[in-house]
């Protein structure tokens, strides 16, 4: 996935407030950014850190700025934008290097209902058999140890609520997958935060028994691109 116009490179003073940040541009201009990541983003937000960032066109944005990308205080390049994830997945998906078993060729569909249920998952794939899988897509920022990511970096009801559809959809027969989107440079390897979200941690892996396939990929991270690389391990 191109960005779709070259990233500015700054200096992060602060992340708050949730939702916005604070640089010094590179021409020296503080700049006040929309921080797209309600989560922790922890090892993400200390200052002196070098960030860079996008420019929206759309005049009527408050703030014009978008976080996308920090360097951690380890050096590794991290994708702080969550709504990138999709984009990604979508192009990999596309390209064949995501690939659903048993669906040679498949017809995309984004932001589909959840059958039976309110809300929406990320994707549904209908294959050329008429079967269908549904995925849901995780952004995955947090390292616990040098190789070792795991999410969620914060408690969220809303991700558990997905993995527990998605094991109510294995149960009933159907394809499913939970897509951990890697967006750090320094993981290889994913595990659940059960010590921050305990709850999502039991959802999982109820899922996986179910059925529901739990896999992984990390994300090559540059200034100009994010691309779906190789599949690596999930520890559950």
């Amino acid at each position: 996935m191109d960005f779709e116009s070259p990233l500015r490179c700054g200096i992060l003073l602060r992340r708050y407030k949730r939702f916005l940040a604070d640089i010094v541009g590179e021409t020296g201009e503080q700049l006040t950014l929309h921080c797209p990541n309600p989560g922790a983003m922890s090892g993400c937000t200390d200052p002196g850190s070098r960030v860079w960032y996008s420019r929206s066109s759309n005049s009527a944005r408050k703030y014009a700025h978008t976080l996308e990308i920090v360097e951690s205080l380890q050096g590794d390049l991290v994708g702080v934008n969550p709504g990138r994830a999709n984009a990604i997945v979508d192009e990999a998906i596309r390209d064949g290097r995501v690939r659903v078993a048993g669906m040679s060729a498949v017809t995309i569909h984004r932001e589909v209902p959840i059958p039976g249920e309110r809300g929406r998952f990320d994707f549904r794939l209908d294959g050329t058999d008429g079967a269908a899988c549904f995925i849901e897509v995780k952004s995955v920022t947090l390292l616990r140890e040098r190789g070792l990511g795991a999410f969620p970096d914060a408690r969220s009801d809303r991700a558990r609520r997905h993995a527990i559809a998605l094991q109510r959809l294995g149960e009933a027969g159907h394809r499913a997958m939970m897509l951990f989107c890697v967006q750090h440079a320094g993981v290889t390897r994913v595990t659940i935060a059960d010590d921050i979200d305990y709850e999502y941690g039991v959802a999982v892996r109820a899922a996986y028994r179910a059925g529901v396939g739990v896999i992984a990929y990390r994300t090559v991270i540059t200034p100009q691109q994010l691309v779906l690389a190789e599949e690596i391990p999930v520890e559950l």
